[in-house]
């Protein structure tokens, strides 16, 4: 075992990315000038990812609140609009909001607790429990939740999200009520018309509406699906794994890339003679246990990737080895043993023993957790991410 180093992820400066540039020729660029300065050496099956936001910047997928009002109007008839199960957000959602509060009339604003689809926690689960409150069964007013909760600001971001939601719908022209539960139903009494805002979910809660009786339901990937008047538009998800680009501006999820990542993987062969792949990554699929926060608020963690990306690990748990089929060895001695074992693994080990307890996950998902993490969210200004070693085993020399 010559080589120490397992796994390495670096993030790769680049400059800033705006619409029309050449994300072939940055991204290429920028990681051979990371070779030149003697950071890193292409090795085959390396990977090269970029964040989705590079992308979509460099697609000029935006799009107005506007164009969102307008969409909304179109489609749900711009009266009495349910927003349901929308996820705590100024940056993944206020901006949205604005667009459909301002095509429609009115918005019934229907918030699930105790937390949002993604972790943001309305109501203290414990106080839930003292109040003797249901979160499967009990539909609460906007008083009645004041009552029980009183103002409950996010714990990181400082926010009351039920007063600030509700001022950005006031400010956009719209009536607003809030009501609190988390059966979709719920929001038919007051209204038949809705858009479903969950993320994951929402193909189930379009169908239980649809199946008692709601008349109009469109989810946000059924928003912003084609341009308007010239903007921006994701034909696959529409407003899902949009961020705030400006207050009145989301920019969208990137809309087909995977010609750009399979030209990418090309360029790289051709300049170095390695075949890596290539992969855009958007927020990591991963749960905070202390801010119980589960990152994944976009549709997908990795909207295109090149063919060697495909699959889960296929992995033998080191640790079974040593403790179980190894338990009398050590040394040099397990170290060949295992060596050995890995050698000589054949075709898939689901359901294999000395599998059990590796990450069953697709490749995707991990290394684009990976990714978000290396490269954060903030001023890092590493929007691209080298991982060298992700395929090595215990065997690698």
């Amino acid at each position: 075992m010559s080589r120490m180093v397992g796994t390495v992820s670096m993030g790769i400066r680049a400059p800033i990315i705006r619409s029309g540039d050449d994300l072939v020729e940055i991204v290429t660029n920028s990681v051979l000038e990371t070779v030149k300065d003697g950071a890193l050496t292409i090795r085959d099956r390396d990977v090269i990812a970029m964040t989705e936001a590079i992308v979509a910047r460099a697609q000029g997928n935006y799009a107005s609140v506007d164009d969102i009002a307008a969409d909304v109007r179109a489609k749900l008839g711009g009266e009495t609009v349910g927003v349901l199960f929308p996820i705590l957000s100024r940056n993944r959602f206020a901006i949205c909001l604005r667009g459909i509060a301002k095509g429609a009339k009115k918005v019934v604003l229907m918030l699930s607790y105790p937390s949002d689809e993604v972790g943001n926690h309305l109501i203290d689960v414990d106080a839930m429990d003292e109040k003797g409150v249901d979160p499967y069964k009990d539909v609460l007013t906007l008083e009645r939740y004041r009552e029980l909760f009183g103002y409950t600001v996010h714990p990181f971001t400082g926010v009351d999200y039920v007063d600030y939601y509700s001022n950005l719908i006031r400010e956009s022209g719209a009536e607003v009520e809030v009501i609190f539960a988390n059966d979709p139903r719920a929001i038919l009494p007051y209204t038949k018309n809705v858009l479903a805002c969950d993320i994951h979910t929402r193909a189930r809660t379009k169908r239980r509406l649809l199946a008692a009786g709601a008349e109009k339901v469109f989810c946000l990937d059924e928003i912003m699906t084609a341009s308007i008047d010239g903007s921006g538009y994701n034909a696959k998800y529409g407003l899902l794994g949009s961020n705030k680009s400006t207050e009145d501006k989301v920019k969208l999820f990137p809309r087909e890339c995977q010609d750009l990542v399979e030209a990418i993987q090309a360029r790289i062969l051709k300049e170095s003679g390695k075949h890596v792949e290539v992969m855009v990554y958007g927020d990591g699929a991963f749960k905070d246990p202390v801010g119980k926060i589960w990152e994944l608020a976009d549709p997908v963690v990795s909207p295109a990737y090149t063919a060697g990306l495909e699959g889960t690990p296929n992995e033998l748990k080191l640790k079974y080895l040593a403790d179980n089929d190894f338990a009398a060895l050590s040394g040099e001695a397990l170290r060949d043993a295992i060596k050995g074992e890995i050698k000589k693994k054949d075709g898939s080990l689901v359901g294999k023993m000395a599998a059990q307890g590796t990450t069953p996950r697709r490749l995707t998902d991990l290394i684009g957790s990976l990714c978000d993490l290396t490269s954060g969210s903030g001023d890092k200004g590493t929007p691209i991410v080298y991982i060298q070693g992700y395929f090595d085993n215990y065997t690698t020399e």
